[in-house]
């Protein structure tokens, strides 16, 4: 009885973000995270997230999706008293210095690293450098810049 309830209980935990999975049910059998099966080995998330709502162990990641060659905005006086106000109000200045649709963002809780060690194998640590280069990037309290303090996450390596 008792090993039952045990193996009841297990099954109702799901994964933590990031971990492998094949369908949504491997990361939680209650539906509310997600199997992104397009990732290495797939990749247990939450899609449609905001500041704060991902669980502790993760952080809410937006990517742009389509390839951008609009205007070139700087990200850290974007929208800022004494600023350079590139983007319109229909667009974001990201991370990699371009203005983007609003409408191409698409969010995710990504798991939180520190390094490399921290995420699984074939996958990065995305640091501000592999951001500007790989894409992503965490989604911070308004007037936040994302800089060197911002939240490190674990992502398929090189890709957007």
């Amino acid at each position: 009885m008792r090993l039952l309830l045990l193996l009841a209980v297990i099954a109702g935990c799901g994964r933590e973000i990031g971990d492998k999975c094949i369908i949504s049910t491997d990361c939680d059998p209650n539906g509310t995270r997600q199997c992104d099966s397009s990732a290495h080995e797939g990749y247990c998330t939450i899609q449609g997230c905001d500041v704060g709502t991902c669980p502790d162990e993760a952080v809410c990641v937006r990517f742009f999706t389509g390839s951008f060659a609009n205007r070139p905005c700087d990200p850290a006086t974007e929208d800022r008293p004494g600023g350079t106000n590139e983007c319109t109000f229909d667009e974001l200045c990201s991370l990699a210095g371009h203005c983007v649709p609003r409408s191409s963002e698409i969010r995710f809780c990504m798991k939180i690293c520190e390094s490399a060690s921290d995420c699984r194998d074939k996958y990065e640590c995305r640091n501000l450098d592999l951001m500007r280069a790989h894409g992503g990037e965490p989604v911070l309290e308004p007037g936040t810049i994302i800089d060197e303090k911002a939240p490190n996450f674990c992502a398929a390596e090189g890709t957007l």
